[in-house]
């Protein structure tokens, strides 16, 4: 079957694209199939002559409005450039939606970061690997958290040794979203197929080519948000999500020292006319956007103002089902911001859960506490005290059981001391109908003697 693949590659200042472009197609059995546009979010610093020295040939420049394009043959697969200076770029999210305007019918699509390295014939694998779901799936999607890799350690890999991941439950924040980590798949090795999935990776997805144009990145969303969002937009659109059970890329996650649109787009750049918005006006913004979506708070800010209300907009929900569907499938409340067991056992989700009138069972559910825990120095020295040894941080129910249990050493407490203030943020799982009404500190000296003990309502 011959076939084409779409590569979609949001880059924010990245001194790793270029060695990402390459390795990708190098790694290509079929280069020549590739077509990837990257939304080129770039400094005064780094300029196009940087391609050209590293083999990218037959360079056009496509004069357009608001950016120009540029465009390079590597090895047979075509490269396109959205022309971003760094400081009118307005997040990663309406980056990715910039380069979905540019699809053109491929058959597959590859969404990465700019931070990559990848395994030999990648292309067929991944193929294979979705075209194998056919059976269980229409429109199977395999996304997933990649193992990592180091930019000063290339290539650092054994190929088909490294454990593939999944992703898993770790708290809903603050803001609303929810945050994952990732895990080791256990029986990797003994798997023939992809492990169904609750959520979506923005550094790795790969769907057939049309997952571009019906679950397309929401622009108003500037980060945090973008992936749950995207997992049950898809959900709601009919796709099916599945973690690959082969790895098939790398990603680095530390960018260290690294120019980020976070350290760009700061108060500072904004009063000098630089940027049009601070990164922290935008997240706010997005994550109330969020909340909107997932009916989470009754009047978040802005959440009220049709504006700010993805709902009816392209970046709404689908109509092959509804958020209920997918909560009955992923074993998520978002209004409880609670989840089922199953979730943080890691279990692979069911879609035979989805039944017509299929409800959540509420009477299992967990719910994610968010608590922060605040004491000055003259209620409880945890920075000064020279006897203490220990600090036990509490979380407690209005009847005054414990919920939750932190035991610091003095040190480790120590760390979250700013001034005067003693500042900790506890996330825990608790019964859904059980809320921390208090918290207590309590500082022990070498023996376990208690020293000082404070108690306050919880924030």
């Amino acid at each position: 079957m011959t076939y084409s693949i779409f590569v979609q590659i949001a880059s924010y200042r990245d001194p790793e694209l270029i060695p990402t472009l390459r390795d990708l197609i190098e790694n290509a059995e079929f280069p020549e199939r590739l077509r990837v546009v990257v939304c080129w979010q770039h400094g005064p610093d780094e300029e196009i002559g940087r391609f050209l020295n590293q083999g990218f040939l037959g360079w056009q420049l496509q004069p357009a409005s608001p950016f120009n394009h540029h465009a390079f043959e590597y090895r047979g697969a075509r490269i396109e450039l959205i022309d971003v200076p760094h400081e009118q770029s307005q997040g990663a999210c309406w980056a990715r939606n910039q380069i979905q305007q540019r699809y053109q019918n491929e058959t597959y699509t590859l969404q990465l970061d700019s931070h990559h390295r990848f395994v030999s014939h990648w292309d067929t694998q991944a193929v294979d690997m979705l075209e194998q779901l056919r059976g269980r799936s229409a429109k199977p999607v395999l996304t997933a958290y990649l193992p990592f890799y180091k930019p000063d350690q290339d290539p650092p890999f054994v190929q088909h040794e490294a454990p593939p991941l999944g992703m898993r439950f770790e708290t809903f924040t603050p803001g609303g979203p929810i945050f994952f980590r990732s895990y080791r798949i256990p029986d990797w090795r003994e798997r023939t197929e992809a492990v169904p999935a609750r959520f979506y990776s923005g550094h790795f997805t790969f769907a057939d080519g049309s997952f571009s144009r019906d679950v397309q990145h929401d622009p108003d969303y500037f980060f945090h948000g973008e992936e749950i969002s995207i997992a049950v937009r898809a959900f709601t659109h009919g796709y099916d999500l599945y973690h690959p059970h082969r790895c098939l890329a790398w990603h680095e996650y530390s960018r260290k020292g690294r120019a980020k649109i976070w350290d760009d787009h700061s108060k500072t750049a904004r009063e000098e006319g630089r940027v049009s918005r601070t990164w922290a006006e935008r997240d706010e913004r997005s994550l109330a956007r969020n909340r909107a979506l997932f009916g989470m708070e009754a009047k978040a800010k802005d959440c009220d103002h049709s504006d700010n209300d993805p709902h009816g907009s392209p970046y709404g929900f689908g109509t092959a089902r509804t958020l209920a569907d997918y909560e009955v499938y992923a074993g998520i409340s978002f209004r409880d911001r609670a989840v089922q067991p199953d979730v943080l056992a890691h279990v692979p989700p069911d879609l035979g859960a989805i039944k017509p009138n299929a409800v959540l069972d509420r009477s299992t559910l967990r719910r994610a506490n968010d608590v922060r825990v605040v004491a000055h120095r003259k209620s409880i020295d945890v920075g000064g005290c020279t006897r203490a040894k220990q600090c036990i941080i509490q979380a407690l129910s209005g009847d005054g059981a414990v919920m939750h249990e932190e035991i610091l050493g003095i040190g480790a407490a120590r760390e979250d001391c700013n001034g005067e203030w003693f500042d900790r943020h506890m996330m825990f799982i608790g019964d859904l109908d059980v809320k921390p009404a208090n918290f207590r500190i309590i500082l022990r000296d070498a023996d376990g003697t208690s020293i000082k003990e404070f108690v306050a309502a919880a924030d």
